[in-house]
């Protein structure tokens, strides 16, 4: 009899054990995110704990200045889940072969050109060799808004892209700051940054590219394949604080706003995080970018497409894919039947 309960019981310690890993381990996902309002849904789900009321656990939480640094991140394999503008997040999937899926979005549009209105009054001045003029290294998505722009306004390729100052978007703002350059383009939250320095919004992207995509989020295949409850939790999350930073515009800002400044003092290389400490991420700047943005976590296939082609041919990446190969959007489709 004692030998018999001496197993029942070693039976239930081992099968306590082996449940308790497993839910551990499935529950245990390294996350990478935009240093931007972009990710706000993200943001906000941190400060708010909801990410643990759901069982997620984040063995790492990282930003990063660009989409493209990030996108680099996810080749890591520590890296599973990223909130990440959509062309970065081809080009990871294109060209490095990052095993990823795209399962929501988070926000349309989500970019400007600012200009000292002083020295450009039109679109065209961007032509003029005279002006310094910022944006990110070439394959960003403000980079491709770039060739937007200049395919919408017919403008001259070369003239353009030979004014260009590569730069990440603190810098650029900070070079805004100090008087080095009179145009940016840049994605949000720094776009709305420059108008503290002087600076106009002379175009966003809604201006140029109706619908377009801006962020999304994007977990590795082997996340959906082994543990499809976590991607499920994870747009079940993403939902909720997409909702109530919608519903509750101005506490948003705030959170975010404590959000990005915690991330730029402890999260980002020494040179960015001393660029972004000098500049003022105030919730008042935020509440004015966030409106600039349509937080959603819809996300539309043709879109999706429309993207990929135009990428393809700028030359960004290697050939061009159906969107069908990226995209995941069963789990969405799964939570808003519920």
């Amino acid at each position: 009899m004692k030998k018999i309960l001496s197993l029942v019981f070693t039976g239930m310690i081992l099968l306590m054990a082996v449940g308790g890993c497993t839910e551990n381990e499935k529950a245990s996902i390294g996350m990478a995110v935009e240093f931007m309002d972009h990710a706000a849904c993200a943001y906000i789900s941190q400060d708010k704990g909801w990410y643990e009321e759901e069982g997620l656990n984040l063995t790492s939480y990282e930003s990063y200045a660009t989409g493209m640094a990030l996108a680099s991140a996810l080749a890591r394999g520590d890296i599973e889940v990223a909130y990440v503008c959509l062309v970065p997040a081809i080009n990871a999937y294109a060209n490095a072969g990052v095993p990823i899926k795209v399962v929501a979005g988070t926000h349309k549009y989500g970019y400007g050109l600012v200009v000292d209105a002083d020295k450009i009054k039109t679109i065209r001045d961007l032509e003029n060799p005279a002006i310094r003029f910022g944006c990110v290294r070439e394959g960003g998505a403000v980079d491709v808004l770039l060739h937007k722009i200049i395919d919408t306004y017919h403008l001259d390729e070369d003239k353009v892209l030979s004014n260009a100052q590569r730069m990440n978007p603190p810098k650029q703002v900070m070079a805004i700051k100090t008087g080095q350059l009179d145009a940016a383009i840049l994605p949000e939250q720094w776009a709305t940054m420059a108008e503290e320095f002087g600076f106009t919004m002379l175009m966003m992207s809604q201006d140029v590219w109706p619908d377009m995509q801006g962020s999304v989020l994007v977990v590795k295949e082997d996340l959906i394949n082994d543990h499809p409850e976590v991607v499920r939790k994870l747009i079940k999350v993403s939902q909720r604080a997409t909702d109530w930073g919608n519903q509750h515009p101005g506490e948003a800002a705030e959170v975010v706003a404590r959000q990005l400044q915690a991330a730029g003092s402890e999260m980002l290389p020494v040179e960015v995080a001393d660029a972004s400490s000098s500049l003022a991420i105030t919730p008042e700047v935020l509440l004015r970018s966030m409106r600039r943005m349509e937080f959603t976590t819809s996300i539309d296939p043709e879109m999706v497409q429309t993207t990929i082609d135009y990428i393809a041919g700028l030359g960004y990446i290697k050939s061009g894919f159906s969107a069908g190969d990226i995209l995941d959007l069963r789990f969405l489709e799964d939570d808003r039947t519920q």
